[in-house]
């Protein structure tokens, strides 16, 4: 068996690496090309090329395809770079809109994974004749006793990304490889400079590729002009306590620039973004414990293991340590304790101890007690 599972020579195994200009995908590609695999690189250009040179961060156009194309050149293997722009645009980015006008907070980076990396990104990788396609992503992918491949977190805690590849299906695990999951960034950054990697000091991208400095609000109303539309912050209880322009500006579990003075309750204690209606164009506010949540409603599930009546540990948001929770019917998610600022558009992903079981979008939130969605 080779270092990727298959029962011949590396040089007898063709393997398509996802390149996107980064320093990990591109140690992924030298370190197999170093190994002897038959590698091809594929950086996928999702958004206009010209306008990208000029930003810092960002992924898959502009500076990073030229990486991704010079990393190959220098090593000496075969590289391509597809023009997956309308792709994304239709995939990712105007869902992405969508989900903000609805009130969500959406996730780019799982849906880019879902659609075009896993999805598209695939096929072309098939139809090159590859035995199976790598990426630079911080992920373990495990074969059981029972020959079934597995997804596990990855061993560098701070860098797994095992919460935006919950939607990754069994078909697709059984083709990708993940060579980087089982180690420390570190260990990357020592390859990349002993290989001498044009990008080997190259670093991390911090925002959504398509979003540099985080201003999503302002490309969501380049994109949809109709969500700069003002309306009432309220508060619970029903009182108009001032105005917003345009609901994209706010999340659920938002606490600071929310627009409102101070001097609307006793105490003076401070509001938080409780719920958002796109329908009425209300954002509305409350104390922090009526965020309180213990009920996850999930849509769009995907299930690698489990999704029964299971034991699990959840988390809805990526950076945060997962807590005990029963999944119930597939669909649904019950904590064992109320936690606080769950968005829908985010996505609920279940663990086993370090298995990913996978998970779904959330969709709505309520109360074990009450029952009311949210």
């Amino acid at each position: 068996m080779n270092s990727l599972g298959f029962d011949r020579k590396p040089a007898d195994t063709r393997v398509v690496v996802a390149m996107s200009g980064g320093v990990d995908s591109s140690v992924t590609a030298a370190l197999l090309h170093e190994q002897g695999y038959d590698v091809v690189g594929v950086t996928l250009q999702l958004y206009d090329y010209g306008a990208a040179l000029a930003k810092k961060g960002a992924c898959c156009a502009g500076q990073d395809i030229y990486d991704a194309r010079r990393v190959a050149e220098t090593l000496g293997f075969p590289h391509y770079v597809l023009d997956y722009e309308s792709n994304f645009h239709d995939s990712v980015i105007e869902d992405f809109a969508d989900s903000y006008l609805r009130g969500e907070t959406p996730i780019p980076c799982v849906r880019c994974n879902q659609t075009v990396k896993f999805r598209d990104l695939l096929k072309v990788a098939r139809d090159l004749n590859a035995d199976c396609m790598a990426t630079g992503h911080y992920v373990q992918r495990i074969v059981g006793d029972d020959g079934r491949a597995e997804l596990r977190r990855a061993a560098d805690a701070t860098k797994d990304q095992s919460y935006f590849l919950f939607a990754t299906t069994q078909e697709q695990l059984d083709f990708l490889r993940f060579p980087l999951g089982g180690w420390d960034k570190s260990i990357t950054r020592s390859h990349a400079g002993r290989l001498g990697l044009i990008n080997a000091k190259k670093p991390d991208s911090q925002d959504i590729c398509f979003v540099p400095g985080g201003d999503y609000a302002k490309v969501v109303r380049k994109l949809r002009p109709d969500a700069h539309r003002p309306g009432d912050i309220v508060h619970m209880d029903g009182r108009v306590l001032g105005r917003h322009d345009g609901i994209v500006g706010y999340t659920i579990g938002q606490r600071k620039g929310i627009g409102i003075g101070g001097g609307h309750n006793e105490g003076n204690d401070p509001f938080y973004v409780i719920s958002l209606d796109a329908t009425a164009n209300t954002v509305t506010v409350g104390p922090k414990e009526a965020l309180a949540r213990n009920i996850i409603y999930l849509r769009d599930c995907n299930w690698l293991a489990g999704g029964g009546n299971d034991e699990v540990a959840v988390k809805f948001r990526s950076m945060m340590k997962p807590v005990s929770a029963t999944i119930m019917n597939g669909s649904e998610i019950h904590l064992r304790e109320a936690q606080y600022g769950i968005s829908p558009g985010q996505a609920a992903v279940c663990y086993a101890g370090d298995r990913i079981l996978g998970g779904g979008w959330i969709e709505k939130t309520g109360s074990r007690s009450l029952r009311a969605a949210a």
